[in-house]
């Protein structure tokens, strides 16, 4: 039997799962099941890397071990992947990997121990010991050149990483370092032999114009005094290996390079290579880091490198959390089907390209091609079986003597036109799946969908039941259904395989949809008088208003936040103070923070302790924009001395323009939990006057120029 090894990153475990982690996965996991039904033997990986130096400050800041701090994450991880139907229980992958198994340290090791006693295409050795000083970012757990990172405002500071906008380490210390720069050659020897080695052909591109521009040797240890969390170099554990070394190097270790045990189990020798599906952030990695470690070590370059692009918000924007543009896994789990979310991530955009997310969109999609295409054919065809065939499926056959009753009821007596457009729809499928053009490959089922729901629209089944001479009619076109049904399960199943379930037990049908191959179906094998199943809906219409107002609260606020909490993130009445806000008072006295008065017009009285607890805080606006569908919430980005500036949000908006606070000096609560609302995070409270009736807010400031995150006592 012939094999297929396919792999996603693994995944830092810096941060927990997100959307782009979820669309690799089902991307991946769209593609094992595909080549399953084909007749492969199919291996497909992911998991989580753990090792370096970010794991380390994760943990901690966390108070946890840094393994205590991989288990943790790794735990939302597999979570995410049972419930989107992507773990091994549900026929998704065959590893999660984890770089902490023991066996990947001893391949990793073997993989080491083979680079250094190799010699590059110039004769010199590929891993030598120097000395290394420059900027590393933990982030991105990569070494930065000057072109990589922005200078600091401020002398004496270090640069930002130009992805995370975060601060830079020096480092300066011994090291080894792989000779990354006598294997330029060689890679644009492989990228020219192997045109479809990296794909799409812009990423290709791409990657061809950076070895061009000269590559540089790669530092790939740091001294274990620095970074201790991570495997030892073989023979000197001293240094711990780089991360992305000891990462790339699991697609092999999980199949059994270097560990006799794990080749038994799996079989290095019976998977190589892999087809590697990834986002293009990380292309570089894969397609001249890899290559160039495999060529060292005399291994077989991957089957491919297939690099996917980004998901943006519907404003064309990047998601982050910053800008508070994510999509939620738990809001997408809670209020649409799994299989609707593959089937969006398939159709919507064009695989490799950058695609826009949103709910709203997913909503359209589901309602229109599933519920009103895919599962409407489901639903009037069965329904009209039952109803009129005693729930069996009915005989295709039209006898000749009734071709002309066929005919003039407007039906083809002959099924082949349907066939052969389903032939030609399976075949184009087929070559578009190949190519990894799922968008297209679906745009042909849904056109047979068109195709099908039209031709039962112009026969009029339920006028054809009226009249018993035309009985053969409208068995046969009920047949067409069913059977075109069947054909569009098997289709199916790669992207959506619990409809395609669905579909087939609907239809009667006492088989897996996975255990056929779509290049082998055949017209009319679905047997007449087979008992249909109980018909349900499988694709119910959302209701769009209901659905993206649940949706709206979900992401603006908390449980039980008020607003006002929720913008400024502050403890809710009942934790702070024992008088709930006046009867009353505006959003404004509560947004910025005004005390309430007593009824004898005296603040209550507090203690110097309660008051040296709240942390205020000079701070300038750097950015200032109002909340999309809010009239009264602003957006800041506010410098209070820290590293990095906070997002806040204020309640001003009626009476401040944005652009004219820009620069201002005000005073903020700086210790505040963090709230949500309208899916902003606000990281502290905006301090203001309340004046007049209305309670016009006046923002808290200063006469005299004071720097940015001095406190106020």
């Amino acid at each position: 039997m012939k094999t297929f090894y396919i792999t996603t990153p693994i995944y830092y475990v810096n941060r927990f799962p997100h959307l782009g982690h979820l669309y690799t996965m089902m991307m991946a996991d769209c593609v094992a099941r595909y080549k399953r039904q084909r007749g492969l033997e199919v291996f497909f990986l992911t998991g989580t890397d753990e090792h370096g130096i970010n794991i380390e400050r994760a943990a901690a800041r966390d108070g946890r071990t840094p393994e205590e701090q991989a288990d943790y994450v790794v735990s939302y991880f597999k979570k995410m992947t049972a419930e989107f139907g992507l773990d091994t229980e549900h026929g998704g992958y065959d590893i999660f990997m984890r770089t902490t198994y023991p066996f990947h340290e001893e391949g990793v090791q073997e993989l080491w121990r083979r680079a250094a006693r190799s010699r590059t295409p110039k004769g010199r050795e590929a891993i030598y010991k120097g000395f290394y000083e420059g900027w590393f970012c933990a982030p991105c757990a990569e070494y930065k050149t000057e072109d990589e990172y922005k200078k600091p405002e401020h002398a004496g500071d270090p640069p930002l990483c130009l992805v995370h906008d975060t601060p830079l380490d020096r480092v300066a210390e011994e090291s080894y370092f792989f000779r990354l720069s006598d294997y330029g050659e060689a890679l644009l020897a492989l990228y020219e032999s192997r045109t479809d080695f990296i794909r799409p052909e812009a990423r290709r591109n791409e990657v061809i114009s950076f070895v061009r521009g000269g590559l540089q040797d790669l530092s790939i240890s740091r001294l274990k005094s620095s970074v201790s969390w991570g495997i030892p170099v073989p023979d000197d554990p001293a240094h711990t290996m780089y991360v992305w070394f000891d990462a790339l190097s699991n697609y092999i270790t999980a199949i059994g390079y270097g560990n006799d045990e794990r080749e038994r189990v799996v079989g290095f020798e019976k998977f190589w290579p892999a087809l590697h599906l990834l986002g293009k952030d990380i292309l570089r990695f894969h397609a001249v880091y890899w290559p160039s470690f495999l060529m060292a070590a005399g291994i077989e370059q991957p089957r491919a490198i297939i690099a996917h692009g980004m998901w943006l918000d519907q404003n064309g924007r990047r998601m982050s959390k910053t800008l508070g543009n994510t999509v939620e896994l738990d809001v997408l789990r809670k209020h649409f089907t799994v299989d609707a979310v593959r089937y969006f991530c398939l159709r919507e955009i064009v695989f490799g390209q950058d695609g826009k997310f949103w709910y709203e969109a997913l909503v359209d999609r589901t309602n229109s091609d599933l519920a009103s295409g895919l599962g409407n054919l489901l639903s009037r065809t069965l329904t009209m079986i039952s109803r009129y065939c005693d729930g069996r499926v009915p005989s295709s056959q039209i006898s000749e003597d009734r071709y002309l009753v066929a005919k003039r009821a407007g039906v083809d007596p002959d099924p082949q036109s349907l066939s052969s457009a389903l032939e030609h729809a399976r075949d184009q499928f087929i070559l578009n799946f190949e190519e990894f053009a799922f968008s297209r490959a679906l745009d042909n089922v849904w056109a047979i969908i068109a195709r099908v729901d039209k031709m039962i629209s112009d026969a009029k089944p339920w006028e054809l039941a009226k009249d018993e001479s035309q009985r053969q009619t409208l068995n046969a076109i009920l047949y067409r259904g069913a059977e075109t049904l069947r054909w569009l399960a098997v289709l199916l199943y790669p992207a959506m395989p619990e409809t395609a379930r669905k579909i087939f037990g609907q239809l009667g049908i006492n088989y897996d949809p996975a255990k056929i191959d779509p290049a082998q179906l055949q017209w009319g094998t679905l047997e007449a008088g087979t008992q249909i199943g109980k018909v349900e809906p499988i694709f119910p219409r959302i209701d769009k208003a209901k659905t993206m107002a649940e949706i709206r609260k979900e992401s603006e606020r908390g449980a039980h936040a008020t607003e006002a909490d929720a913008v400024q993130g502050a403890p809710t009445a009942a934790q702070t103070r024992p008088e709930p806000p006046m009867k009353g008072a505006t959003e404004a006295e509560m947004v910025a923070g005004a005390s309430q008065p007593s009824p004898e017009g005296v603040t209550s009285m507090i203690e110097i302790g309660d008051f040296m607890r709240i942390d205020l805080r000079v701070g300038q606006i750097l950015t200032a924009e109002r909340v999309p569908k809010s009239d009264k919430l602003l957006r800041f980005t506010v410098d209070v001395g820290e590293e990095n500036p906070r997002q806040i949000l204020a309640g001003i908006a009626e009476y401040y323009e944005p652009e004219k606070l820009i620069g201002r000096k005000i005073i903020i609560v700086a210790n505040l939990k963090p709230r949500k609302l309208r899916g902003f995070e606000s990281q502290g409270m905006v301090l203001a006057a309340s004046i007049g009736e209305e309670g016009k807010p006046v923002l808290a400031g200063f006469v005299e120029d004071v720097p940015n995150g001095a406190k106020l006592k």
